[in-house]
């Protein structure tokens, strides 16, 4: 429900701040003293249009923030908050919306401290407040909404979630169906070009660490020469060229000799020859593995040419398919399995087609129980509207839910066997339809003419969807045009009922509705300064009875027993009816 409204610099409104309640809320006062005002004020918070004229004179910008306790079943709001990231706080119980208006045109518009785009801040709108006497709020008026109201009379939630799961799946079996029957052409080169990456990458029987061990066996063959040379000459030191150059082991042998004169003449130095024979062995190993690496070292031309043309292939396969061969590996892994998938579209398709009969199926059957829901749930809404209206003095209004059907050769069967056009809540397209006077054919309820019968119309539709209609807060302008006293009352009475479901607020000048109030509040305007301001006043029982004498005409003595007397029975009827 609508809890605060602050109002900064809004056309006569300098500064105003309202706090509002549960019930049915009562506005009065005189004409122009500013309650239509309030209400453009809670129409902008709404995502509503704004005008520069609104910036009071003599300031650069009005302000108007709302702030609104969240309802009892948020879903829908909670999802589109969620949707839009505008919950700092998901146990936040209320959404604060701000609008501001600059004198040279420009407005912006705040839900919760974030900024937003008026397109959002009306969706949020119409889920929080029901304005009528602006239509562009008024959900009732709004044919796509009656499908909604009218399955919520239903209890059709359980159906209607089944119906919209097996919707989506056909929307993305559809998908997928419709890209495997596309362009063939394009099908079979694909699957082409995948096959020659594959068995390019496959026919390379790639190995892992092998690029660098070739590159190592490529840099030896190129330095093969000079390998030889070094080794060679490493061979020569350890073994000696000559008596008179004699090699490292020649000199090891002689410290053998040497170690052995010392042992002989000294036991203790016993140890020392353990270690010359150590060396000794660990320098003939040496020698031996460098005559082995020299024997290596013959040049071979073919060996070197398969090096080069795999290092070729190497470099060829990565700037195709990747930066490395472990990329390249990873992409034919994807290639072969994408290959797959279109070798087995054919397989695929059959299962795709089988898919969407049985889905298809499946949301017939649902579809044709919603439609039998809502058939049954539509005469008994007319019935209730009619009774409604007949007691707001239109005994003749005629009231009919219309749900009809296109044809579709692609879509869902009906009970009959024909084939009808869907979308996401079954084949019915739903739209109220009324007749307010004798001979007149029934219309869509946005075609009828303002004014008493489209308000009583409204009220009827509102009272007998009451339970159904989760819009928290309903806004009531002109209600009581072109009704009288006697009608005033049942008004006044159907309102405050709504009310019980319900914040209610309503602008009025009869005081047989008014007198239904839970909350009065006083619209007035004074003259200070040069300078028009409106005020509003939360009347207490006894202002509201002084109030009511005067729209009676004058606080008199009369209208006041008049205006007490009214109070009374307005109080009697509504205990009648608690």
């Amino acid at each position: 429900m609508l809890k605060t409204l602050t109002i900064r610099n809004f056309a006569i409104i300098d500064e105003l701040d309202l706090q509002f309640y549960p019930g049915f809320n009562v506005f009065t006062g005189e004409t122009g003293a500013g309650k239509s005002i309030i209400l453009d004020a809670v129409s902008c918070t709404l995502g509503g249009k704004t005008d520069p004229f609104f910036v009071r004179e003599g300031t650069d910008r009005a302000v108007v923030e709302a702030v609104f306790s969240l309802p009892e079943n948020p879903a829908e709001l909670s999802a589109v908050l969620d949707r839009e990231d505008l919950r700092d706080d998901p146990a936040e119980t209320e959404i604060v919306m701000t609008r501001e208006i600059r004198a040279e045109g420009r407005s912006s518009a705040r839900v919760n401290g974030h900024s937003v785009n008026l397109t959002l801040m009306k969706e949020i709108g119409q889920l929080l407040v029901d304005i009528h006497g602006q239509s562009d709020h008024l959900s009732l008026l709004n044919p796509a909404s009656h499908i909604g109201l009218l399955d919520r009379f239903a209890d059709n939630h359980e159906i209607l979630k089944t119906y919209r799961t097996h919707y989506r799946e056909l929307q993305k079996t559809r998908a997928e169906l419709s890209e495997l029957r596309g362009n063939q052409d394009d099908l079979l080169r694909k699957r082409e070009l995948l096959a020659f990456q594959v068995d390019e990458i496959q026919s390379a029987h790639l190995q892992a660490g092998e690029e660098d061990k070739l590159r190592q066996e490529r840099d030896r063959f190129g330095n093969a020469e000079k390998l030889n040379e070094i080794a060679l000459k490493g061979i020569a030191q350890l073994e000696g060229r000559s008596a008179d150059y004699p090699g490292i082991l020649d000199l090891a042998g002689y410290l053998s000799q040497t170690v052995d004169s010392l042992t002989r003449i000294d036991p203790a130095l016993d140890r020392l020859n353990g270690k010359v024979i150590e060396v000794v062995d660990q320098l003939n190993d040496l020698l031996a593995e460098i005559e082995r690496y020299q024997e290596t070292l013959e040049f071979n031309p073919a060996r070197l040419e398969h090096i080069e043309d795999r290092l070729a292939l190497f470099h060829t396969l990565k700037r195709k398919y990747g930066g490395s061969l472990e990329a390249v590996a990873a992409f034919g892994e994807r290639a072969a399995a994408q290959l797959e998938t279109l070798e087995r579209s054919d397989e695929r398709l059959e299962e795709l087609e089988y898919q969407e009969a049985e889905l298809l199926a499946k949301l017939s059957a649902s579809a044709q129980d919603l439609s039998a829901r809502r058939s049954q749930a539509a005469l008994h809404i007319s019935q209730l509207v009619e009774k409604e209206l007949n007691e707001l003095r239109m005994p003749s209004a005629r009231f009919e839910i219309s749900i009809s059907s296109t044809e579709d050769e692609r879509g869902l069967l009906d009970k009959e066997g024909a084939r009808l056009a869907y979308h996401e809540t079954g084949f019915d397209q739903v739209e109220f339809l009324i007749a307010p006077n004798p001979g007149e054919g029934l219309k869509p309820m946005a075609k009828i003419a303002s004014g008493g019968e489209t308000s009583r119309l409204m009220l009827a539709l509102k009272n007998s969807l009451a339970a159904v209609d989760h819009v928290p807060t309903m806004i009531f302008d002109e209600i009581d045009q072109g009704i009288g006293g006697r009608v005033g009352s049942v008004v006044g009475q159907k309102l405050w009922q709504l009310s019980r479901n319900h914040q209610v607020f309503c602008i009025t000048h009869l005081p047989q509705l008014a007198a239904y109030y839970d909350v009065h509040f006083h619209v007035s305007k004074t003259i200070s300064d040069q300078r028009t301001r409106t005020q509003v006043e939360n009347l207490s029982a006894e202002r509201s009875l002084h109030e009511f004498a005067q729209l009676l005409g004058a606080d008199s003595r009369e209208n006041l027993l008049a205006a007490e007397a009214m109070i009374q029975d307005a109080q009697n009827s509504k205990k009648s009816l608690e």
